[in-house]
């Protein structure tokens, strides 16, 4: 591996922290969504005795500094998290932020610059402000200004402790339904169930202004500031040699893999989505400057999440596999895991290199790891399972980075065991780290270092040498 090489690992505020009321925090989108045992469901506000995973998670709010000290003893030289906005904004609209929330991640930078672990910031990471989702969200045009207030407040405040920024994080899976509440922040009672792809695309449409403009501020207060995009990887392959299957696998990776990032690294919208906007009936609300805007703001940098990959074909009759945020049809010659996720190392290394041939920027891996049902064993945990997933993908990303690809960085999903986003229990833990809680908040919170964490540390003291 490059000498200078981001060996880390990845979490998201709203997932880990906790502390949902805690010194001046507004409630979030992810506050009001209450676990359900199949995807989350949205209430209206804070509901007496209904359970929300957010508000306790795995409690990083109050053991930030022993989660961050075993992070250094695993070897982390970065950290990727996200900032709650409604910590900074409680609810997005005050005209001043909340000290309490800025403080907070202060000594968050400050304990990660005394380990030296550079932190990889992502500014909205599904939680926008649920008073902001009650008007609508992302769908209105007036939360761009509100998401550069934020911006500017924690630019200005961590502009000599944070370098590299992430604007929005898995921004293509606004094209996917369950993207409307998390990332796009629209409240149920103001959308319509039966289609929401007209709304999810004007909310992009304004996430592409908001980045681009969030780029061009960054750099006005710190030129040396890195932005990125971050996307959901949904690599989909033909089902069959049949052209049919071969259009139709091109056409879903190009709307879903290419689609978010040529606008945020080329500045323009390409010349194929016309023929999906006019499939589906899509017209836009742009105003005039919103593409010179676009054109102006493009990012540094590429990251991006990788779990698995699926097919696609026009067998109406093909088998189906399940996935996080890519459900289609499955491949005969993958595995899969325990949640019925198709396990495919060398995916990512097609992946990879369809990305940085259309690009040519670094690429930085932020989120990649196996979700199982992990077993506390007299304090241990014996999870082979996670090591081998990963043994292998880094495997090929030597390849990859041999090859010319230029990868620059890997921070797979999670530093510690984390609430679920779409369930919003702790069933599938990812995590190097083990929490004592369970699905329903009840535990001690003590932190256990599994296998894995032993294996990782090896791993990154010799550099992506040592995998065994």
């Amino acid at each position: 591996m490059k000498d200078k090489f981001f060996w880390g690992a990845s979490t998201a505020a709203n997932q880990v922290e906790g502390g949902w009321n805690q010194d001046g925090k507004g409630v979030s989108v992810i506050d009001v969504l209450a676990k359900t045992t199949g995807h989350r469901e949205e209430t209206r506000g804070v509901q007496e005795g209904r359970y929300y995973s957010s508000h306790t998670a795995v409690d990083f709010y109050n053991h930030y500094e022993e989660d961050i000290a075993m992070m250094a003893e695993m070897g982390l030289n970065s950290y990727r998290m996200s900032i709650a906005w409604t910590r900074i904004y409680p609810t997005g609209l005050e005209t001043e932020p909340n000290e309490a929330g800025l403080a907070f991640y202060d000594k968050v930078f400050n304990l990660l610059a005394k380990y030296g672990i550079e932190p990889i910031v992502t500014i909205s990471h599904y939680e926008p402000p649920f008073e902001l989702a009650l008007q609508g969200g992302w769908s209105k045009r007036d939360m761009i200004d509100l998401y550069l207030k934020y911006c500017q407040t924690i630019f200005e405040r961590y502009k000599d402790k944070v370098k590299y920024w992430i604007t929005f994080n898995e921004i293509n899976c606004m094209l996917v339904p369950f993207g409307i509440m998390t990332a796009g922040g629209v409240f149920s009672p103001i959308r319509s169930e039966e289609n929401t792809l007209q709304l999810r695309l004007q909310c992009l449409h304004h996430q592409f202004v908001a980045s681009a403009k969030a780029v061009v501020l960054a750099k006005s207060i710190n030129p040396d500031f890195q932005m990125g995009c971050m996307i959901a990887s949904m690599l989909n392959y033909p089902l069959t040699p049949n052209p049919e299957d071969v259009r139709l696998a091109d056409k879903e990776n190009l709307i879903k893999n290419m689609f978010c990032s040529d606008v945020m690294i080329k500045g323009a919208y390409p010349y194929y989505i016309k023929e999906y906007f006019a499939e589906n009936h899509i017209q836009l609300d742009v105003e005039e400057e919103d593409l010179d805007i676009i054109k102006k703001g493009t990012v540094d940098f590429y990251s991006c999440s990788y779990y698995m990959s699926s097919c696609i074909g026009i067998d109406p009759d093909a088998k189906t596999v399940s996935g996080n945020l890519l459900s289609g049809l499955k491949n005969p010659y993958l595995v899969e895991s325990e949640f019925g996720w198709q396990i495919d190392p060398k995916g990512m290394e097609i992946f990879l290199h369809r990305v940085y041939d259309r690009y040519q920027l670094p690429i930085m891996i932020v989120e990649n790891g196996l979700g199982a049902k992990d077993e506390l064993v007299d304090g241990k945990i014996h999870d082979d399972y996670r090591i081998a997933y990963l043994k292998e993908h880094i495997k090929t990303l030597k390849n990859v980075i041999a090859q010319g690809v230029d990868v620059i960085g890997y921070l797979p999903w999670s530093a510690i065991d984390l609430m679920a986003l779409s369930t919003g229990t702790i069933d599938k833990r990812y995590g190097f780290i083990y929490v004592d809680v369970d699905s329903e908040g009840k535990g001690s919170f003590k932190r256990y270092r599994k296998d894995s964490f032993y294996w990782y540390k090896d791993v990154i003291a010799s550099n992506g040498e040592n995998l065994d």
